[in-house]
């Protein structure tokens, strides 16, 4: 199974863009406290759209609450990584497979990545900003993991309209 961690999330309606991804690719979420929104919060809502209610999620009241519940592979996205995310190999893992990510302004602690330096890893930019948004870089990650266990139980074609779309003739 796949997991998103997001460690003290700050920002909510990049919270809400999470939690819609999660939930069109079948991802679990993590949320460990403290927030820096109320889930009911009208901006998660609205970022997630009517999603949020297909979206798996839990929260928890810090990083030492999430381990004690969750064993399994844990990889930390970080701009401070010397290894890129595609450097890593998804395919052949047996445990849960946990992506963690800060919170906006600050990241995930130092004393927290020192414990797990051989799975700290970046998205490469240039040097023109230190990161691309939380939201953005979550739907990456999560994507690069689905195509290296070739996509499980998502769609190849649209449900509504069907597969054969774009060479009907209506």
């Amino acid at each position: 199974m796949l997991n998103v961690v997001l460690f003290e999330p700050e920002i909510p309606q990049n919270t809400g863009n999470i939690m819609r991804t999660c939930a069109g690719t079948n991802t679990k979420l993590h949320l460990i406290k403290p927030l820096g929104f109320s889930l009911d919060e009208k901006n998660v809502k609205r970022s997630g759209v009517n999603y949020i209610d297909h979206c798996d999620y839990t929260v928890y009241d810090n990083f030492e609450d999430f381990v004690s519940k969750n064993p399994g592979e844990y990889y930390f996205l970080t701009r401070y990584g010397t290894k890129a995310h595609t450097d890593f190999n998804y395919k052949q893992l047996e445990k849960p497979v946990y992506l963690i990510f800060g919170k906006e302004s600050t990241g995930i602690p130092k004393e927290i990545l020192k414990n797990y330096l051989e799975r700290c890893m970046r998205i490469p930019i240039n040097e023109n900003i230190r990161a691309l948004n939380l939201s953005n870089c979550v739907a990456i990650m999560i994507f690069e993991v689905l195509r290296q266990w070739n996509y499980p139980e998502l769609l190849f074609s649209d449900p509504f309209k069907g597969a054969d779309y774009l060479t009907r003739v209506d």
